[in-house]
Parts: structure tokens; sequence; C-alpha cells
């Protein structure tokens, strides 16, 4: 959404004349949030899947203040849902212009702002500061110091000749200059316990300690976090004391409904050619599948990527024929599937028995996939006259590397059964390259059926 013009307010005088009324952050995002379920509008654009479990807990949560704590799997959108908190903030926002806390005009927490503040009076500037400004996210990683998001001395203004002892010396951190804004930790575990101590202050107090100084700083910030169940036991821990001060620990889940795993897809991924439904719903079933089997760690998860780089690589695939073939239209089809897996493979981790077995499960929950999507599609069509033709010597070939033209042209006549235009209407397909996906999905149900026969050598597939 395109942002508007800020407000043209300029000092705390015209700001006081204006009739605005500071709101803290809670109080802010608690408004905004039960104004767009009064107005029946969707809090939580782009996201699918979390309508009946996870944002009920959410916007409980935020009604009531709450830090929180997303836990989940990898690629279950944690980090998505962080940023849509964003949406909830004010558009524009009065600052005193130069602050580096981002403070309100009406109550300035640092030193120099105070001091600012009663030198100038009702001529302090005033700035306007987006929402978008107002989120901050940092990721967990070993080496993150106290320093990164608390604060330190700064040597630089001590060498300007300030002394040690004046708190004008200290350059804030991550956490203090998220003031009036939300801070998100993402892979939380994975910071330094001792790190972790020094956010407990900021978590209940509400008010920051760096080293030696007596400074209390009432911030005002939400802070959100994300983290992986497993991390708890293997590469790091929640203190149990930072634990206690999140106000809500929410598990979030991958999509239960199939439509929500295919919105997912679709919404994530950037695709170069036309990816038909029907292969964005077998990768969708594919994932689950991969989701709910004993051969893959399920402790690790299959992340949404798994499937959204899927599509990317079939798009791909599909593209690189239509150039290399002269196609005018790029689609792709059930051939590109393979091609697909076979670069996905590291992005699951499989149980340590499996060694050795990992093509050959992800192949098998690959046919699976494709013959549920042939049922849900092309059940009750009769595929006589096409088995038929294929029993009494026909050979249809297709690959990598066969245009949707010659692939079509290569199909036994049909003769005059309604069965060609069953399988294009059901599919929805009105092109040559959307056809010839179609078709290619029937053969590949007919073969899964164990209905005709089916040999690949070389990047070419004849089914006979």
């Amino acid at each position: 959404m395109t942002a508007t013009s800020p407000p043209t307010t300029a000092t705390v005088g015209e700001l006081r004349a204006a009739g605005h009324v500071q709101k803290h952050l809670r109080e802010e995002i608690r408004d905004n949030l039960l104004a767009k379920l009064r107005d029946g509008e969707d809090p939580w654009p782009g996201l699918h899947g979390f309508e009946d479990t996870v944002i009920p807990q959410l916007e409980r949560a935020l009604i009531a203040g709450h830090d929180v704590v997303l836990l989940g799997e990898r690629g279950q959108g944690k980090t998505r849902l962080l940023r849509t908190l964003v949406g909830l903030l004010d558009e524009w926002t009065p600052v005193i212009d130069g602050s580096e806390l981002g403070e309100h005009p009406f109550d300035p927490v640092s030193p120099e702002s105070r001091r600012r503040a009663d030198e100038l009076g009702d001529a302090l500037p005033v700035a306007w500061r987006h929402r978008s400004e107002r989120y901050a996210e940092k990721l967990a990683t070993p080496d993150t110091s106290v320093a990164d998001l608390i604060g330190d001395v700064d040597p630089m203004k001590v060498a300007e000749g300030r002394t040690l002892g004046d708190p004008e010396t200290i350059h804030f951190g991550l956490i203090p200059r998220s003031h009036r804004g939300i801070v998100a930790i993402n892979e939380l575990p994975d910071l330094a316990e001792r790190i972790q101590v020094a956010m407990l202050n900021v978590m209940e107090e509400r008010d920051i300690q760096i080293r030696g100084y007596v400074l209390r700083l009432p911030l005002d910030v939400l802070v959100v976090a994300s983290a992986n169940p497993e991390d708890y036991t293997n590469r790091g821990r929640i203190i149990t004391p930072l634990k206690d001060r999140f106000g809500a620990e929410i598990r979030t889940h991958y999509p239960v409904a199939i439509e929500d795993e295919v919105s997912v897809i679709r919404q994530e991924a950037h695709l170069v050619a036309d990816v038909p439904d029907f292969l964005i719903e077998i990768l969708a079933r594919f994932t689950r599948a991969l989701r709910e089997s004993s051969a893959v760690d399920q402790r690790s998860g299959v992340s949404a990527r798994f499937a959204i780089a899927g599509a990317e690589t079939m798009a791909a695939a599909a593209l690189h024929r239509a150039t290399s073939q002269g196609e005018e239209e790029a689609v792709a089809r059930v051939v590109d599937l393979e091609a697909a897996v076979d670069v996905l493979g590291g992005k699951v981790e499989f149980e340590t028995g499996e060694e050795g077995r990992e093509a050959e499960i992800l192949l098998h929950l690959l046919r699976t996939a494709t013959a549920e999507t042939v049922r849900q599609h092309l059940r009750g069509i009769d595929f006589a006259l096409l088995v038929d033709a294929i029993e009494e010597g026909a050979l249809v070939t297709t690959g990598e590397q066969v245009s949707a033209r010659d692939f079509l042209a290569g199909l036994p006549v049909l003769g005059e059964s309604d069965l060609y235009d069953q399988v294009m209407d059901r599919l929805d397909a009105h092109t040559d390259g959307s056809r010839a996906s179609a078709l290619e999905l029937a053969l590949e149900g007919l073969y899964l059926a164990r209905r005709i026969g089916k040999d690949s050598a070389g990047g070419e597939t004849v089914y006979g």
C-alpha cells in the first residue's frame, strides 16, 4: 500500500494546538486491531491456515498488551506473521526531530532530548516517522553482544571531550532504538544465555542498564520473538526467567488444508512461466506427505519454502524448454516435477536409518501425491479409448525438451469420444501448453494406476 504524505506539523507547540493525543504503543496496537476487526478488515493479509488457531491467540495477546514468542518448525510463516504486526501501527507518528530513540515530543526520555525540550519549549522541532520505520528485526546469532541489543559507551563521544560519567556518551542498541515500536528477534534460543539475561529488565521493568550508568529509560517497546521448539534442547534454549516474561507463547503450524498450502505457494513463489493449478496441488500434497512420513525427521519439519522452490524450479524448466524449442508460451508439465525434486532433496532431513534411500522415498511420495491429484480432478472419466489405443501399440513421447506441440502431435487420435474435452474442461486447459500439461497428467495417472507402461531414459519419457 502506498504511503500517504506525512502531516505538516513541525513543532511541539503546533502539535498541542492541533489537539494531538499521545498513545502508548500497546494502546495504539490494541485500538488499531479492534478498529480493523470492527470494520471487517483483515489485519493479517497474506497469511493462510492460521485463521482458527494462531490468529485468535495472537489477537488476544495483543489486546492484552503482551510480548509474544512464536514457537514452530521452520517455514511455518513465523517471521511473516511478525512483520505483519507493522500494519497495526499508526501510519505516521510524531517524534522529536533528531532524537536517537524516536521519542514522542510530549514525552522525552533520554537525557539529551529532555535537555532540548527544556531549552526549546514549544519550539522543539517535530518530525514524522512512518510505521515501517518502527519495526526492527534481529536474527539472533552467537556473536550478538549486549552492546548490539542494549547499548554501550561510545568511544567517539568520549573522544569529543565528554566525561565517562556523562550519560550522553552512551550509544544505544537495537532495543532502545526501537522505543515506541516493535522489535522482533528471530531464532531467540540461538542468543547466548548471558545476552538473554540482559533483556530481563527490558521485558519486565521496561528500562535499560548499561555498564555502571544509573540510567532509567522508560522504554515503550513491544518485544516479539520466534523459535523452533527443538532449540530448547539442541542448539540452545530460552532461559526460564526470559520465557516467564513473555506474556504469550503461541505454537504455529503448517497449513492444515490443501487449499491453504496451495495459496501459500501461489503467493510466495516467483514464477517465470505458467504452472497450472493441478501441478501446484501436486507439490502441496507432496510436501504434506513428507511432513507425515516416518522416514523424514519431523523435528526439523518440511518448510513451505520446499514447495515454493519446487514451483519456481518447474517454471524455470518450462521456460528453458520453451526457449530452446521455440515455443511461444512456457507452461510447466508433469515431466518437470521430477526435475524439481532432483534439486530439492537437500531441503529435507531424513531419519538416520534411511541413508541411501532418500531418492527412492522422494519419488514414492511424489507418485503418491500425483495419484491423489489425478483422483481428485479426473475421477469418473472413462479413459478406455486412450488405454486401448496404447495397448494396440501407440507410443506417446514426452520429456524435458519435447515441445507441447510435438507432444500433442504424438498422441493417438481420441476418435469421436468426448474424452479429450472432458479432460480439458476438468483441468481448465485452453492453450497448447496447458492441454499438453493436462494430458500428461492423465497419462501419468494411467501409469500410476498400472493401466499403461512407462519408460524413462536420457531425459525422455515414453508411455506405451
